[in-house]
């Protein structure tokens, strides 16, 4: 049989749908700005609506890249889904880089229109003479924040957005039409730009509501919670979670600025019952001793960015938080596995539940999952064979902006290269064990800094620690241990205390006798990357 076309709509994936449902289902449910404003998802319509006018008013057109330096706030949020509604780009810059890197990806991806809020002002100071597209900027002022400026505006964003049309019609777009781009830094060269269409975000968003909400685990994210983000929405679009939230039409709390006092006053005022972030910033709250005096019990968190340590994970479960592990990476939107285990979950015995929900998890609906050899062949799921983590999925970046040889390198055979080393075990849950830059190889044989710092964080004086790998004349490279221990540790833990610790888990099989550190180096603080991360490139070169 032939079907004829007829007047059939060829619905595409693209942003702008996902406000539909919102809209009918909650359109009076709260969006709430630090403890500054809240309004309805009615209004954020009529916001996002009067964004894009604004926008349309100062020329930006499709194809454009208009580039956001902002806390986490709601009017990012409004930014998230105005710009590429357009059919712009949403540069979101993290201003947590230097300068010059900041410049370098303003200028690598040809950014028209800078929103920036006042806090950055005095980096724009320093660059805009150097700035080579950028022709319009919008200022967002903090409250309480003075304004002086020695460089021409466009206007502030609150008074722009009062000109614009609170019903402006977003057009349809081809769904692979490029929505959002940023800069993920590396090793070595300039930031990498990785970027991603409408149909990735929308199919990214329907396979995180399936992975978090469809199934009976552990940590569920649905329409009755309550959601704040503690990643930066600059970083992997606070991975995907605005867009998800948005979808189901729940409460979103946005903190502004990360001060601790803040997000606990937020986390239990407003009744916080989903976030995620890396495993300092969970570390940092459940290490303050005011947190005792509030019940977290409701709280959901998802740790990615870095392995969960088992001993945070006890420590976060023992507070009353349900936490468990996300797994990804920029170039993959960024959502691939979660650490949730199955429907029995409530029966397991503490220790198995524990080594569930650090474990890098399980692919997400529609994502695969291999681990492979040096030559590219797939490896037996038997929880022992160790290979480089593969993956697909649906939404995952094609490349990188304008650089056609590290794009070569990230794909192979169909397959992203993620640069991490892992194993899957006959259950289909995938363990990272370390990154392939920072694995230690000492005397021939690999170590696993993952599974170091893993199980150090089990010692009960020890806050946060960093395996690495320093030069050894005769075995090639040694470990050594980076470690922060609790104030009320300090002076009366050392050096061979803890080495004693990782003698026992070798003792125990837990760790091979080699991979015992040489070096336990006691710090005030552990160096972090832009986004919260060990800095590990900065320790080897500080440790060597």
């Amino acid at each position: 049989m032939v079907y004829q076309p007829g007047e059939a709509y060829d619905y595409p994936l693209i942003i702008k749908k996902l406000l539909n449902t919102p809209l009918v289902y909650s359109p009076d449910q709260e969006i709430v700005y630090r403890d500054q404003l809240r309004f309805t998802y009615r209004d954020l319509r009529q916001r996002i609506g009067r964004l894009g006018s604004m926008l349309d008013g100062l020329g930006v057109g499709k194809g454009d890249v208009v580039a956001v330096m902002d806390y986490d706030s709601h009017r990012f949020l409004e930014c998230f889904f105005a710009i590429p509604m357009m059919g712009a780009v949403l540069q979101m810059v993290n201003w947590r880089l230097s300068v010059e890197q900041i410049l370098y990806t303003l200028n690598h991806a040809n950014a028209r229109v800078l929103v920036v809020n006042t806090d950055f002002l005095p980096m724009l100071e320093k660059m805009r003479d150097r700035l080579e597209s950028v022709e319009t900027v919008v200022v967002m002022k903090e409250q309480g924040n003075s304004l002086t400026l020695s460089f021409p505006i466009a206007g502030h964003y609150e008074r722009l957005l009062e000109t614009g049309d609170p019903g402006y019609e977003f057009p349809d777009l081809d769904e692979n039409t490029v929505a959002t781009t940023f800069y993920t830094t590396g090793t070595t060269g300039n930031p990498k730009g990785v970027y991603f269409t409408h149909r990735q975000l929308v199919l990214h968003t329907l396979a995180g509501a399936a992975a978090v909400g469809a199934y009976d685990s552990v940590g569920r994210f649905r329409s009755g919670d309550v959601y704040m983000p503690l990643t930066p929405m600059f970083h992997v679009h606070a991975w995907g979670m605005p867009y998800l939230a948005t979808l189901l039409g729940v409460k979103q709390v946005y903190p502004g600025r990360y001060e601790p006092e803040m997000l606990l006053k937020l986390i239990v005022s407003e009744g916080v019952t989903f976030s995620h972030c890396v495993p300092t910033i969970l570390q940092m709250i459940t290490a303050n001793p005011a947190v005792k005096a509030f019940d977290l019990s409701k709280w959901k968190v998802v740790i990615g960015g870095a392995r969960l340590p088992r001993g945070l994970a006890e420590s976060a479960w023992d507070m009353g938080i349900t936490v468990y592990t996300g797994y990804g990476m920029s170039e993959s939107c960024p959502i691939i596995s979660l650490g949730m285990p199955g429907s029995d979950w409530e029966s397991l015995d503490r220790d198995v539940l524990m080594d569930t929900v650090v474990k890098t998890g399980r692919p997400v609906p529609l994502a695969e999952v291999e681990v492979v050899d040096e030559v590219g062949r797939f490896l037996p799921h038997d929880g022992v064979s160790t290979g480089e983590v593969v993956f697909r999925a649906p939404w995952l970046t094609q490349g990188y902006v304008d650089d056609e040889a590290r794009s070569a390198e990230l794909w192979r055979d169909g397959w992203l290269y993620s640069g991490d080393v892992g194993v899957i075990d006959e259950n289909g849950y995938l363990q990272v064990t370390d990154r392939m830059k920072d694995v230690i190889k000492t005397g021939g044989e690999w170590v696993s800094s993952l599974d170091l710092e893993n199980i150090l964080s089990r010692h009960e004086a020890v806050l946060e620690s960093a395996a690495i790998g320093v030069p050894h004349e005769k075995w090639g490279e040694r470990p050594v241990m980076i470690v922060h221990l609790k104030p009320e540790y300090v002076g009366s833990v050392g050096s061979e205390d803890l080495r004693g610790y990782l003698k026992e888990a070798a003792e125990k099989g837990d760790i091979p006798s080699y991979g015992i550190p040489d070096a336990f180096e006691l710090v005030d603080d552990i160096p972090k990357t832009s986004v919260g991360k060990l800095d590990k490139k900065k320790m080897r070169s500080d440790f060597r």
